[in-house]
């Protein structure tokens, strides 16, 4: 888990916009497409699974 220089954009875009966030960090995934899904029920819980995420890889 070595934080990189990126690290601080990626978290200022899953603040603003979690989909972002993650797609910076793994791509076209599942977990893009789950962060999505959470992102549409609630911008909170997507945000919390954005930084799950980008703080995991």
């Amino acid at each position: 888990m070595a934080v990189t220089a990126a690290d601080p954009i990626k978290m200022l875009a899953a603040i603003f916009i979690p989909p972002l966030g993650v797609f910076l960090e793994v791509g076209l995934t599942t977990q893009f497409f789950v962060n999505i899904l959470l992102t549409l029920l609630g911008f909170i819980p997507g945000v919390i699974h954005a930084f799950y995420i980008i703080l995991r890889h």
